[in-house]
């Protein structure tokens, strides 16, 4: 099983910026502690409530200079929002940055979720599914083809051609991280990778991977010709506080390395192809234990 990490890219701390260098020092740490990939987010910003807004870097201008700035690790988007972006446009920038890599790019794909960056950015927040399955329809057949012709609702691509080919001749690998009937079948019927996030422990797949099994059992798809992966947040003993972290802190929050590098051993047991892991807070010492629990793991140990 693959491990990936998730790399620092929102900006809540007007009195320390984070700054492109810290990125790329993180993604640079990755690839040299072993980890598998690393993955940016695509968002433009963050709006919770009556709190200050909280910025984000723009995902694909930092996710090119990572694939100039690293040489080994994988890199991906969890997710790319396709309303952001005209999805033919966006075809083309994931074969320039798959190029830069020498084909390390996973196309994350995405619907959209966060109703304030739309307004804010003037994005239409409707109809976000047929949206995202237009999109699809555009991407999917440009990257492994190189040609489309599509006349939809929202998106059209008049004999469109995606030249020059990036360094893989079958293209990207498109991972979707959606959910509902709809989109499932879709992934079922056009990507070769699904993210099911965010869990904590691989007690929780079965009920999340259920409806995607059924899709795949629906479109006469094997299952496990897609590739689970799963989206984690890591935390563990006096790192987060409790009104700072999304959701149930307890459950994601791990004794020691020991103890996530053998809920790792759970999930490869399970199936899982890919874990990508958000270290909560993300910090040197988490993303430094984060580390640990990797070698570990590597390790086939859990002592």
């Amino acid at each position: 099983m693959k491990i990936g990490i998730t790399l620092p890219q929102a900006d809540g701390d007007p009195n320390a910026p984070l700054r492109y260098a810290d990125t790329r020092a993180a993604a640079l740490h990755a690839e040299e502690a072993g980890f598998d990939s690393v993955w940016i987010m695509d968002h433009l910003l963050f709006t919770w409530g009556d709190q200050p807004p909280v910025g984000v870097w723009e995902g694909w201008s930092f996710l090119a200079a990572l694939a100039e700035a690293t040489t080994r690790v994988e890199l991906g988007t969890l997710v790319t929002c396709t309303p952001f972006r005209n999805p033919a446009l966006l075809a083309k920038m994931a074969a320039a940055v798959d190029e830069i890599s020498d084909g390390r790019l996973i196309l994350g794909l995405g619907a959209g979720w966060h109703e304030p960056e739309f307004t804010a950015f003037g994005y239409p927040f409707d109809h976000l599914a047929s949206r995202f399955t237009e999109a699809m329809r555009i991407i999917t057949p440009l990257l492994r083809e190189g040609a489309v012709d599509f006349h939809g609702t929202y998106q059209r691509a008049s004999d469109c051609v995606n030249l020059p080919r990036g360094p893989r001749p079958g293209g990207i690998p498109i991972l979707t991280g959606v959910q509902g009937p709809r989109l499932l079948a879709l992934t079922a019927e056009l990507a070769d990778a699904w993210n099911t996030a965010w869990l904590a422990r691989a007690a929780e797949l079965p009920e999340k991977t259920a409806p995607m099994e059924a899709a795949c059992a629906s479109a006469g798809r094997d299952w496990k010709s897609l590739e689970l992966t799963v989206g984690q947040i890591v935390t563990f003993p006096g790192l987060a506080r409790q009104e700072e972290f999304p959701g149930d802190m307890q459950r994601h929050t791990f004794s020691d390395a020991a103890d996530l590098a053998r809920e790792w051993q759970r999930f490869a047991a399970a199936g899982v192809g890919h874990i990508i892991v958000w270290a909560a807070p993300d910090n040197d010492e988490c993303r430094g234990l984060i580390a640990d629990a990797l070698r570990r793991y590597r390790e086939g140990s859990g002592a």
